[in-house]
């Protein structure tokens, strides 16, 4: 019987669990914002396991970068909806 290969989201969680001293380290409100990280890249899971790099970190710091030039770019939508009014 042949060996099954992990998913990407089993990948995700290996890394983020390597990453759990570091978390633990870091003061409670930028825990949360670290996390708030991992989700970024929890929801672009589909997409990175589709294009199956073979570095697992690759597809999560794309994600983060993703979600972060939307949060900017929803920011500047408001800011310019704030300077027209």
């Amino acid at each position: 019987m042949g060996r099954t290969n992990p998913t990407y989201r089993d990948r995700l969680a290996a890394v983020e669990d390597d990453w759990g001293s570091f978390r633990r380290a870091l003061r409670r409100a930028d825990q949360r914002r670290f996390d708030r990280l991992f989700d970024y890249a929890r929801d672009h899971a589909d997409a990175a396991g589709n294009h199956n790099h073979a570095d697992p970190l690759a597809p999560v710091w794309l994600s983060i970068a993703l979600e972060q030039e939307r949060r900017i770019a929803e920011l500047e939508s408001r800011l310019d909806r704030l300077a027209d009014a």
